[in-house]
């Protein structure tokens, strides 16, 4: 845990990792103040981060009646299902349950954005549940741009009427604190370089790595806890806060057969068409390759590539795996071919975190990242292995204009740990894991649940999965049990006006695999935005809608009249 000094005022200059790997401004030492000139701004509740968490904290405040500033590092409101690219990991129920309905008039939005304005065949049009990408990883895979479509129309109203304020490209530099209280943050605009000083009586952390935390000096916790701090059936023997999971720069591709559309030779080729992971359990060969280690097993499984169809040799068809667009389900010619987004165990990256190292470190990481996944696609063009016995598939192209950049990577990297707070309560995985919930509770099958939560507010369900990370650890995947959200696990144990809005609530290295994805990110921004709403009306400060029985029935009462699931159905 990082401990902070508790100096009655405490100001602080930070950036996101991507003003560090764009060249940015927001990692630099404090300026002067005479020459700081800022602009002030004031709503009642700011969001820094216009994630998935943050989009949803910000209708749930606006909705409620309240103003909104909310901040976001790109130029895309969305996060991993825009700017990151990825399209939504999802339980099997999600179609009817185990979701927030404000979630589900997501899914539904984007949908009918299709219907509205794509020309869908006659098929497609009446499926109820158009999954327009046929992935086989979601059933709802799509483009970016469509998120980020639907996600603009949604806060236009608000926009306009001025209850809502949008910095995109703007990061959070500084942070004025008084005792437990934040009183104000600055902001960057990275293009301009001028700043503002935001205030609220409620601040919302909805970035991607919990910027904000070491800002304010909110005590926080980063990578893998040991099993004698957490009791966690699959922790580490020793406590490791640079143990922390891969990132990924995803990037979208079409393939066209017959034509070439071979990139030039990326700078880090030979490093990474050599690179062999050493990781524990080992991983099987080379990266750039189609075996991986299997995540359930740790075993050598071989992948499948057959971007035309047919055999693809492996478990699965890497293609069809998170396509973005499957071109049957449009009118003909509408498409000259599918879209996939490459996410895939080949371009991890896990040679260096983002989290608490420098800006030039954390920009060199991005780099290489980039590098990586360049890398992949050279090597997939040019070197891979085909089903014909073969090699190569030069067309694959890349489809920057379906992500947003010239380079065709995603705007920014995918993801999937954050520094988390260290919080009043700690989700473990004897709460939510399923081997550590039998062996608890002596219960099996149809009789076994996740621990149950009487401060739920919000529901979720993943097998806690962990990517390789830069300590050295191959894949952790074991099944959960469908669990819900803890108010307790929103509340840092001293701050009492900054609550997290995204993947930085409090979890272990471990159950922050399961509370990461894209609807459970959601249900966490839902609940900040709901609860800054509640405790501005009744002039509370959070905690004490945790610590007091009658105002968390009331509070978690108003949640599930808005749509907010807090309990499984029996």
């Amino acid at each position: 845990m990082h401990q902070e000094n508790r100096r009655r005022f405490l100001t602080r200059t930070s950036g996101s990792f991507l003003a560090a790997a764009v060249g940015g401004s927001g990692w630099t030492l404090p300026r002067p103040a005479e020459a700081q000139t800022s602009a002030e701004q004031t709503a009642d509740v700011v969001i820094l981060g216009g994630g998935l968490g943050g989009c949803a904290a910000a209708l749930a405040a606006l909705r409620n009646g309240l103003t909104v500033v909310m901040t976001e590092t790109t130029d895309w409101i969305g996060g991993q299902l825009t700017s990151q690219a990825v399209p939504p990991d999802e339980h099997r129920w999600i179609e009817t349950h185990g979701a927030n309905a404000s979630y589900r008039e997501l899914r539904h939005r984007i949908r009918q954005f299709y219907r509205r304005h794509y020309p869908l065949t006659d098929a497609a049009q009446q499926r109820e549940h158009l999954n327009p990408g046929n992935g086989s990883v979601s059933r709802l895979c799509h483009e970016p741009r469509v998120a980020l479509s639907v996600f603009q129309q949604w806060l236009a109203p608000f926009r306009s009427g001025q209850r809502l304020r949008l910095h995109t490209e703007t990061d959070p530099v500084g942070a004025e604190v008084e005792g437990d209280h934040v009183r104000s943050v600055t902001v960057r605009h990275r293009p301009s370089g001028d700043t503002s000083v935001l205030t609220a009586p409620i601040f919302l952390d909805a970035t991607e790595l919990g910027d904000l935390l070491p800002l304010t000096g909110t005590e926080y916790v980063t990578g893998a806890e040991s099993q004698a701090e957490t009791g966690e059936l699959h922790a580490l023997a020793e406590r490791d806060p640079a143990n922390q999971q891969a990132f990924t720069m995803c990037f979208a591709v079409d393939h066209l057969a017959g034509e070439d559309h071979t990139i030039a030779k990326p700078a880090e080729y030979d490093f990474w068409e050599s690179f062999q992971p050493t990781l524990t359990p080992p991983w099987p060969g080379r990266l750039l390759d189609w075996t991986y280690t299997h995540p359930r097993s740790g075993t050598p499984r071989r992948l499948g590539f057959a971007p035309q169809g047919g055999p693809h040799g492996g478990v699965i068809n890497l293609w069809v795996y998170r396509r973005l667009v499957d071109r049957g389900q449009f009118v003909e010619g509408t498409y000259p071919g599918d879209v996939s987004l490459i996410n895939w165990p080949q371009n991890d990256y896990f040679l260096g975190n983002l989290i608490d190292v420098p800006p030039e470190v954390a920009a060199r990481h991005v780099e290489r990242a980039r590098q990586l996944s360049l890398s992949l696609l050279y090597w997939m063009q040019t070197a891979a292995p085909r089903g014909d016995g073969g090699v190569g598939f030069p067309g694959l192209r890349l489809r920057g204009d379906l992500v947003g950049t010239t380079d065709g990577l995603a705007k920014a990297p995918y993801i999937r740990e954050s520094r988390r707070i260290a919080a009043e309560f700690t989700v473990l995985e004897k709460h939510v894991g399923e081997a550590q919930r039998r062996q608890l509770t002596g219960r099996s099958g149809d009789e076994l649940r996740a621990a149950p939560f009487a401060d739920s507010v919000g529901v979720g369900s993943y097998a806690i999965d962990l990517h390789p990370t830069t300590g050295g650890d191959n894949y952790i995947d074991f099944p959960t049990l469908p669990f819900q959200i803890p108010l307790g696990a929103l509340l840092p144990q001293r701050m009492e006006n900054l609550l997290p809005a995204c993947k930085n609530i409090g979890t272990t290295h471990l159950t922050s695999g399961c509370y990461r994805l894209h609807p459970v990110e959601w249900g966490i921004g839902e609940a900040a935005g709901c609860l800054a709403s509640f405790c501005r009306s009744k002039s509370l400060l959070p905690r004490a809608v945790w610590q007091r029985a009658p105002l968390l029935a009331e509070f978690q009462q108003r949640l599930q009249q808005q749509g907010v699931e807090c309990r499984w159905p029996s």
